[in-house]
């Protein structure tokens, strides 16, 4: 008895002879985008002109099976103009080039092709952004899915939003390692309060890789894993979760493949630093790194994430107790004299920490914003 095969997917260039075949698959996936509340994208989008350029430029790509064209996508590897200024947050990484996902569409009945474009564009990039309209929750489904982050908004050109996310890859960090933490530290932030989720581990791990760049003395596989760890103590609460953190990367008997002894208490070290509110600086440089990546000073990002951990750990308040809240902590923390330390000189933060206090020194402004971000959360 032999085993069947079962037919694989595949990614090649697309030819200019299968335009009419990629324009059916573009016409399913705006029905399918029609069925599911999406009636603001891709009308008349995009046609046989655009995607012939694709073509033409190299950059579009059919996905195929067993010889027959099943999916179609663009990836572009110049920058992408629109996404040059976006608001509501910032992105992960905005120095390592990368890779931009367009016009996906895709055959019916054929199931994983959003999956294949994505792998075989991530084997090719270093870093990915796409972007899509809030009504089309399937693609917001498969972004999440694909473990992307949420970054901001952009506007198109006629001034429509479309929300913007991004995936960094890291490359120099060793595959086994980074599969390790993918599958199996990572996940665990999906179960913590809204200020400790995954986007937040994300943004640290992203902020501690580029401010790495600066020092090539440092093992980037370190870098990488101190970041990923950095937080997985708030499995104990928040209190005393940066101690837990440490004791969760001593203990892991994982981590001695692919580091020794000391690399390991340096790392716990580095967990153990991280604290914004710790009366000393960490002690040594992979401390500071990961304790500068996890202020990620992005004002609205700040005042969110405080809306947040108030909502989840003092739900008894209503919504004056959670103003003066916000107000007392933001004030603590980030205005002039708060225990907030930077310690990178190359770090964003810097400039982002201004806009915050100067947002703190408004307290009319503030409130707006408070009010808007409360409303966000709640709905």
């Amino acid at each position: 008895m032999t085993d069947s095969v079962v037919p694989s997917l595949a990614v090649r260039a697309a030819e200019m002879d299968e335009v009419p075949r990629i324009l059916e698959l573009v016409a399913h996936s705006r029905s399918i985008m029609r069925a599911n509340g999406n009636d603001v994208q891709w009308e008349g989008y995009p046609g046989a002109d655009l995607v012939g350029s694709d073509i033409g430029r190299g950059i579009g790509h059919v996905i195929e099976l067993e010889g027959r064209p099943v999916g179609y996508f663009a990836l572009l590897l110049d920058p992408e103009p629109t996404y040059a200024v976006i608001e509501d947050g910032q992105w992960l990484d905005d120095s390592t080039p990368y890779g931009t996902i367009h016009r996906l569409a895709c055959a019916e009945g054929v199931h994983g092709i959003a999956h294949c474009a994505f792998a075989w564009s991530e084997a090719r990039c270093a870093s990915v952004r796409v972007d899509t309209h809030l009504k089309n929750h399937i693609m917001l489904h498969i972004f999440a899915r694909e473990g992307y982050c949420r970054c901001g908004r952009m506007y198109m050109g006629d001034g429509t939003p479309r929300e913007v996310y991004q995936k960094m890859l890291y490359p120099m960090v060793n595959r086994n390692l980074k599969s390790y933490v993918e599958q199996e530290i990572l996940p665990r932030y999906n179960h913590f309060d809204l200020a400790h989720r995954l986007d937040h581990v994300l943004r640290v791990m992203a902020q501690s890789m580029e401010l790495a760049g600066h020092y090539p003395e440092l093992n980037r596989d370190m870098v990488y894993t101190i970041a990923a760890y950095h937080d997985t103590g708030v499995c104990e609460g928040r209190e005393r979760h940066h101690l837990v953190s440490g004791r969760i990367v001593r203990e892991d008997a994982r981590l001695r493949e692919w580091f020794s002894p000391d690399e390991i208490e340096t790392m716990a070290q580095a967990t153990e630093d991280h604290r914004a509110s710790s009366d000393r600086e960490p002690r040594s440089l992979y401390g500071r790194i990961v304790a500068e990546a996890d202020r990620d000073i992005e004002p609205m990002t700040i005042v969110r994430r405080t809306i947040e951990y108030g909502l989840s750990h003092y739900p008894e308040l209503d919504r004056e107790g959670q103003w003066e809240r916000t107000l007392q902590h933001l004030r603590e923390k980030y205005a002039e004299g708060g225990y907030l330390k930077l310690f990178i000189p190359y770090s964003r933060n810097w400039v982002q920490l201004e806009r915050l206090r100067e947002l703190i020194s408004d307290t009319q402004r503030l409130r707006e914003t408070f009010d808007t971000l409360y409303r966000k959360i709640k709905n």
